[in-house]
């Protein structure tokens, strides 16, 4: 039968477990961890900490095992343990794109519903690929240029106006 890995804490490494335990600013899982590396330092087995914190043997022993090998630093959570993304990269492309460089038929803009029947994702999905690229389509903020504006051949990028200088000096105002 395999041992629990006996638990000596420095006391440095009791005072940030302690702090974890009581302060707020921690999250749930982290006060978790280090309320487990406490009762294993105090001597108790897994099986009496698994039923004190209401979860799986398996589950202290691991946290005990990870503290015992990697001290505090195994305490913290490993990266690339979120949620993988339903929607591969080019789903996600795609949608930004047309959003951005195509326009619905009958409508001025997409809206999260029309953009879903589309791409054919929900419109949850829309929404949140939206959010995460900081696209508003509703709010699309377009000009019309004034007829009497001339564009320059050699130019693209210049144009000029119909209209005498003086028409497009700033005046001040003489109430002030």
């Amino acid at each position: 039968m395999r041992r629990a890995p006996v638990i000596e804490l420095s006391a440095e490494e009791l005072t940030v477990l302690q702090r974890t335990v009581r302060s707020s600013r921690f999250s749930v899982r982290e006060a978790f961890r280090a309320r487990i590396v406490l009762l294993a330092a105090e001597g108790r087995e897994n099986r009496s900490i698994a039923e004190q914190m209401d979860t799986r043997p398996d589950t202290v022993s691991k946290w005990r095992r990870r503290f015992a090998e990697q001290r505090l630093a195994g305490l913290v959570d490993r990266p690339g343990r979120r949620r993988k993304p339903h929607y591969g990269r080019e789903v996600i492309e795609r949608i930004v794109d047309d959003t951005v460089h195509q326009r619905p038929e009958q409508a001025t803009h997409w809206s999260t519903r029309t953009m879903a029947r589309h791409a054919g994702v929900s419109h949850t999905t829309v929404q949140r690929i939206w959010h995460a690229h900081e696209l508003k389509p509703h709010l699309v903020r377009t000009f019309k240029l004034p007829d009497d504006l001339t564009v320059s051949d050699t130019d693209p990028g210049s144009w000029r106006p119909r209209l005498p200088v003086s028409w497009l000096q700033v005046r001040r105002s003489t109430c002030q």
